[in-house]
């Protein structure tokens, strides 16, 4: 019953309704507070005087109006029709229930009337508090709304089946419990209330005070008022008018408007609507009830939940450990392994120290003796042993000379440990949720429009059809490798696209693309063969790259061709290194994408390439587009170029920008995976040529080889040729070679490379012809 408390209330007052009334809108109203939202509409704008002024707006478009304003005045808390003289801005007051209550325009004439019946001013408006519907009320006022009579029985039974103490009608603000009752008054009140509003004199004197428990009773067995007409308040509702859906009395069917109207019983009216209703109620209940178990199913999937995410973390909590469990096993193996070496490197060192002490001995004993017998000045006695003495002196010699002073055992250890795989395994570590109702996505198209190659490096867009409705989480790029062989992962990400460098020069690669989800994966899109730029024979001077467009018109077109030759996928380990690419590539450097009068041969014999940041040592520091670098330490640190070369002759040169205190940095080429916080040349990843102020040395593998004078200044130029034809490698200073050849045999995927400090900047050239001395040479061998 407390949950229907709100419906008995009024919107206005907030309290229960005292004689509610029927707005057309099906919505009640106390008739004291009808009374109080009424609002006077001025006189020119009435209907009645629109009639009378021949206006062709109708009733209905002045309710429209009229609505229209009261809004618009609704928002800033104030009811008035501006611009009217006759009806001044009167500021509102707002109910308990937050609706805006406007007090009447003008104080009600006196009349013998009860103050809820009194005539209302004319051409009153009264707005609906709950709908916002307006009616313009016509001569008979208030009283032209029926009255709720069945809404106040209901109020009575609710008030009546309270348990609680009745409470003070009059307090205000919190009710205190009522002592009497009055039965003229009809009104509940507390001591308090009692003596100050309702006193024991003058006309009060002869009502009578009961009880509240008494008064509750009278109340129940008084006899209910009858509903009566509100066209013809003396006739009692007797018919139901089914056109207009209300009571009606006999008189309106005789002289009213309802005459000509379809009218039924009013007592078989009545019990087929409590029949609709009861169904419509049935109905209800059904939903109420599915309601209420849905809300139990919803409480117990909280606690399911709850218990449910205890396990699932406790799981989670043991799997992690396991990882953490295996990798410390692994690290603790890792560990017993550079142990190993350790003390296998000591051990070398100390019985090569152990030797060379007891042959040193040996040695200076030696030495002592002879001493010794050169001091003789008997020559007789001195030339018997001499010519043995000159004999074990030559073999010691000898025997110092046979690598006796070389360390049998170098400083670094020969191990790399490769983490990389482990730690991208970690950072991919993730939940799996599959549905085998959820479809997989569909297949890539891959944008020929978007896709180049540029020297060794290609350049991949793709995108999902333009009508899937299945998202992709991510995308699996592959390439083979250049010579038809097994296709390998390159990238794998949300990005659509992709740059992979370190392809092979003059190469035809076969890439493909597919889509994947929690589900699974999409197949193959359509298989796009890419062309690397051609590496041409070092006496093809080259042009200047990339060429102006007005030197170099594109067709535009697609430079690719493209099959529906799919091929499966082999899983694998790729050398190619892949970053995703913010933008495209504006040249094709293939070959279809140029004009037959270009020579093409001679526009790609060089490459242009920077220095690259995302494999440098985190102490170098890049300027000047990636071309000029220098370093932050005192230490030497390795930077690589951005594009890696295996076919073909190349020639790059650097100047030297600054050279402090006559640091000694190098320059060459490298692997990959060259050892980023030493000279370069170090290691076995690395050919290089360190040089100083005075000289230059070759390196590999921490060997120094062919000291050749001359060093660098600040302005100096070195150059790099790599003859990957010949598989050689030189270097040059100031335009001249420096020394021989400086390795031979090189062949594999090599990196511009260059190890300096924090004296050093250097700053790089690409895209250089080689120098013609060795081209004329190489023409002549």
């Amino acid at each position: 019953m407390e949950e229907m408390e709100e419906e008995l209330k009024c919107p206005v007052c907030g309290s229960f309704y005292r004689e509610p009334i029927i707005l057309p809108c099906s919505h009640n109203l106390c008739q004291a507070c009808a009374r109080n939202i009424l609002v006077q509409t001025p006189e020119s704008e009435s209907p009645q005087s629109r009639r009378a002024s021949g206006s062709g707006v109708s009733d209905y478009d002045y309710l429209d109006l009229d609505k229209m304003s009261l809004y618009s005045e609704a928002d800033s808390g104030y009811g008035s029709y501006g611009g009217f003289a006759s009806a001044p801005t009167t500021p509102c007051q707002k109910s308990p229930n937050g609706v805006r209550v406007f007090p009447p325009a003008m104080p009600p004439p006196a009349t013998h009337l009860s103050p809820a019946l009194a005539s209302v001013p004319r051409n009153s408006c009264i707005t609906c508090p709950q709908c916002h519907r307006s009616l313009i009320l016509d001569d008979r006022g208030l009283r032209g709304f029926p009255k709720n009579r069945v809404l106040e029985g209901v109020i009575d039974r609710y008030q009546q089946s309270k348990a609680a103490a009745l409470k003070c009608q009059l307090c205000e603000k919190a009710p205190k419990e009522a002592t009497v009752m009055c039965e003229q008054c009809d009104v509940f009140y507390c001591d308090p209330c009692r003596l100050r509003c309702h006193p024991p004199r003058g006309p009060l004197a002869k009502h009578r005070l009961v009880p509240p428990a008494q008064g509750r009773v009278s109340r129940r067995l008084s006899p209910r008022k009858v509903s009566t007409c509100t066209d013809h308040e003396l006739e009692n509702h007797s018919m139901y008018c089914v056109q207009c859906k209300m009571p009606v009395c006999y008189q309106c069917l005789e002289e009213g408007k309802h005459s000509s109207h379809e009218v039924k019983a009013l007592g078989a009216m009545w019990k087929l609507h409590k029949s609709q209703l009861s169904q419509a109620l049935n109905g209800l209940s059904d939903r109420a009830k599915e309601a209420k178990e849905f809300l139990v199913q919803l409480r117990n999937m909280v606690q399911q939940i709850q218990e449910n995410s205890v396990e699932f973390e406790a799981c989670l909590v043991a799997q992690c450990d396991a990882l953490i469990d295996a990798l410390n096993r692994r690290k603790a193996q890792l560990l017993a392994r550079v142990n190993k070496e350790h003390e296998h490197k000591l051990k070398v060192v100390r019985d090569q120290i152990s030797h060379c002490t007891v042959k040193l001995r040996q040695t200076t004993g030696l030495m002592e003796y002879c001493l010794e017998v050169i001091k003789e000045n008997d020559p007789s006695g001195f030339l018997q042993i001499s010519d043995a003495l000159i004999r074990r002196v030559h073999l010691t010699e000898d025997q110092w000379g046979k690598g006796t002073l070389t360390p049998r055992m170098t400083t670094d250890f020969d191990l790399s440990l490769d983490n990389s795989p482990l730690l991208q395994s970690i950072h991919q570590l993730d939940f799996v949720q599959v549905k085998a109702s959820s479809p997989v996505p569909a297949t890539p198209i891959l944008q020929l429009e978007e896709c180049c190659t540029h020297n060794n490096s290609a350049t991949l867009s793709w995108k999902q059809p333009p009508l899937s409705t299945v998202p992709a989480e991510g995308y699996i790029l592959e390439l083979d490798d250049g010579n038809g062989g097994q296709f390998r992962e390159v990238y794998v990400g949300k990005e659509t696209m992709c740059t992979v460098d370190g392809l092979h020069f003059n190469s035809t690669y076969n890439a493909r693309v597919k889509a994947f989800n929690k589900t699974g994966v999409s197949p193959y899109s359509k298989t796009l063969v890419l062309q690397t730029s051609e590496d041409t024979d070092s006496e093809e001077q080259t042009l200047p790259f990339p060429v102006p467009s007005e030197r170099l018109p594109l067709r535009r077109m697609s430079p690719f061709s493209s099959t529906l030759n799919l091929q499966p996928s082999f899983p694998g380990r790729s050398y190619f290194d892949f970053r995703p690419s913010p933008h495209q590539l504006s040249l094709h450097s293939s070959l279809q994408s140029l004009n037959a009068p270009v020579d093409i041969k001679k526009l790609l014999a060089v490459a242009w390439f920077a220095f690259d940041p995302g494999s440098a040592h985190s102490d170098i520091i890049f300027s000047n587009d990636n071309l000029t670098v220098t370093c932050s330490s005192y230490d030497d640190r390795v930077v690589l170029g951005k594009t890696g070369f295996s076919k073909g002759v190349h020639y790059w040169e650097l100047t030297v920008d600054r050279y402090d205190n006559h640091p000694d940095p190098a320059f060459g080429v490298a692997r990959i995976d060259v050892m980023k916080d030493v000279m370069l040349g170090k290691d076995d990843k690395a050919w290089a040529m360190y040089v100083d102020n005075n000289r230059s040395w070759f390196m590999h593998n921490n060997s120094h080889t062919n000291r050749t004078e001359g060093g660098i200044t600040k302005g100096a130029t070195v150059g790099v040729l790599l003859d990957l034809n010949r598989k050689t490698l030189t270097f040059f200073i100031n335009d001249e070679q420096q020394g021989p050849i400086a390795f031979e045999n090189v062949e594999g995927l090599f990196f511009p490379a260059v190890s300096l400090n924090r004296n050093v900047q250097v700053t790089l050239h690409t895209g250089l012809p080689v120098p013609d001395f060795y081209s004329s040479r190489a023409s002549i061998a």
